[in-house]
């Protein structure tokens, strides 16, 4: 199985800062750095890293080929990634002492996307193979549709989630990754945020033929098909640096599932490898590879 990610690439600006900076407000940065980021690139990472046969396509300005460097370097095949004359993407983002991350995005290369490019790396690809979709670049619903025709499976992490990922195609979509928010969003469940229970079953009910798995920070992860239920637990680190948690998840989940293993111990080595990535600074670079997690004694239990 080939997997897919047609996603997004940034250029991370990072401030470490004491705390989130209020409306109105102007604080001091205690330090400050450039990394390689965007769901897309984070995610095709994690898959590399953990091991998979992964194609990044999406497109970046004459200032991001350290990007496509970086991602070589970790296994990534990036033959799908284009030059434009835009910028590429930018995120700035503010971590504070504890941790914690926000994050503003300028689009770049990321919504430079053309209809007419989508076909051409999508005939690379068919039955069998996984496409994993986020919610940072233009063209998300033709390309969903363009693969769904070539027989891919589909999964969509709709992240940021707002009004033009609520008209995706999602009918079409084999596996969902959201976070508590999101979850709530997609479920229609209103300010009760805290029940991961009543918003998974919202969102098994609403979409029945496939996978949800809702990711809650330290409460680790939740999924759901059908009827069928599973929890996945975090392995308590120091945490660093929460930015490319879920895209590690994420990238794990696959990866884990991929090779076999059981939803229950998908879910906890995906959440075990997001608990190492947060241990650590940055956003791909902190992700883990296989081999760190142990992974064979998790799948001979």
């Amino acid at each position: 199985m080939k997997v897919l990610v047609y996603g997004s690439l940034n250029i991370d600006l990072i401030f470490s800062v004491d705390h989130i900076v209020k409306p109105g407000e102007t604080i001091a940065s205690g330090a400050l750095s450039r990394g390689a980021g965007g769901k897309g690139a984070n995610q095709a990472a994690a898959l590399a890293k953990a091991g998979m046969q992964v194609y990044l396509a999406g497109k970046i300005g004459a200032d991001g080929s350290f990007l496509t460097e970086l991602l070589r370097s970790y296994g990534v095949n990036t033959d799908h990634i284009t030059v434009c004359g835009d910028a590429t993407g930018q995120a700035l983002i503010q971590v504070d002492k504890k941790g914690q991350n926000s994050i503003v995005l300028y689009s770049g290369g990321n919504g430079a996307i053309r209809v007419e490019e989508i076909e051409k790396v999508l005939a690379n690809f068919g039955s069998g193979d996984t496409l994993l979709l986020q919610n940072e670049i233009n063209c998300t619903a033709d390309i969903m549709r363009g693969a769904k025709k070539r027989g891919l499976r589909i999964c969509l992490n709709p992240s940021p989630l707002d009004e033009k990922a609520l008209r995706l195609p999602l009918d079409l979509v084999d596996v969902f990754f959201v976070n508590e928010i999101e979850g709530a969003a997609l479920a229609a469940a209103g300010e009760d945020r805290q029940d991961y229970g009543a918003i998974l079953d919202l969102l098994a009910r609403r979409f029945p033929s496939a996978e949800i798995i809702l990711t809650v920070g330290k409460e680790g992860a939740y999924y759901g098909r059908g009827e069928y239920r599973a929890k996945g637990e975090i392995t308590e680190t120091p945490v660093v640096d929460t930015t490319g948690a879920g895209d590690t998840f994420t990238g794990y989940f696959i990866a884990a599932r991929y090779r076999d293993f059981s939803v229950e111990d998908s879910l906890g080595l995906a959440c075990k490898a997001a608990s190492i990535a947060v241990s650590r600074k940055g956003a791909m670079e902190a992700i883990p590879l296989w081999e760190e997690l142990n992974a064979g004694k998790i799948h001979a239990r």
